[in-house]
């Protein structure tokens, strides 16, 4: 299996978006076990934007800007 796939360097688009993906999810989940309530379908939606919209905004500064 070649590792060519795999990001060499921090400034990689897709490195930098996986990273800001991550966070953002972890920050997620901790805010979800802090609320009581079940989420609806609304909040499922609202939590794809949160989490997707800073990954997608970090791949194209980083790829802009790194």
């Amino acid at each position: 299996m070649s590792d060519s796939s795999f990001p060499t360097s921090w400034r990689d688009p897709e490195y930098v978006a996986a990273v800001v993906g991550t966070v953002a999810t972890a920050a997620l989940f901790y805010y979800s076990a802090l609320s009581s309530s079940a989420p609806s379908t609304e909040t499922v939606g609202f939590v794809l934007l949160w989490v997707l919209g800073p990954a997608g905004v970090a791949h194209q500064l980083a790829r802009r800007y790194l």
